[in-house]
């Protein structure tokens, strides 16, 4: 059974928490100008990224040997990843050549989430709030995406690598999901037109 961390690691990740309650002191006297539709498809789109983000990452450690089963069928790859498929250890195996693609891929997410939040709102504020919005939809369906096909994370316990920029970031599963979770209700309490 694993133990609960409350901190992650480097430090300052820690901080991340922080987002959603300072968002929210900042947009909610004003609010945001977000329609019930923007925040519809926003949603959509972080839903469908977050499987397609889950589902690389599974090609990624399939094609390196480092997910056990995957020349089996989805189900002989969940039961043998239960125990096995660690983000920390992945990431110490991971060639330095695919290290910087993992970095390339990070950046163009977030390039990626920027641009269509800049699409999907005329003022700055609105625009920041979409990013955190779709990030933190990606962030929950990347989690629930890898669940469905491999089983990983075991746990809202679970250790993982959050991401690579400008360093590893590590913590485990339950953290970014609050984070996330808690950015998404801001969003959607401050938007007036929902």
């Amino acid at each position: 059974m694993e133990n609960l961390e409350l901190f992650a690691q480097p430090w300052p990740v820690n901080l991340l928490i922080l987002v959603p309650f300072l968002a929210f002191i900042f947009w909610r006297k004003e609010g945001l100008d977000i329609t019930k539709r923007v925040l519809l498809v926003a949603f959509l789109f972080g839903v469908g990224f977050g499987f397609v983000e889950a589902a690389v990452v599974v090609y990624l450690r399939a094609a390196m040997g480092l997910l056990p089963g995957y020349e089996g069928t989805l189900a002989d790859i969940q039961n043998l990843s239960l125990n096995i498929y660690q983000q920390a250890q992945i990431l110490s195996e991971l060639p330095q050549s695919l290290l910087y693609v993992e970095l390339f891929r990070e950046g163009a997410t977030l390039l990626m989430l920027l641009s269509v939040a800049y699409l999907s709102a005329q003022r700055m504020r609105d625009r920041w709030a979409i990013f955190l919005y779709i990030f933190a939809t990606w962030d929950i369906f990347y989690y629930i995406g890898l669940w469905l096909t491999v089983r990983w994370p075991s746990s809202l316990l679970t250790p993982d690598v959050l991401f690579l920029i400008p360093v590893p970031w590590y913590s485990q599963v339950w953290y970014p999901l609050l984070v996330s979770l808690l950015s998404i209700l801001v969003v959607i309490f401050c938007s007036r037109k929902y």
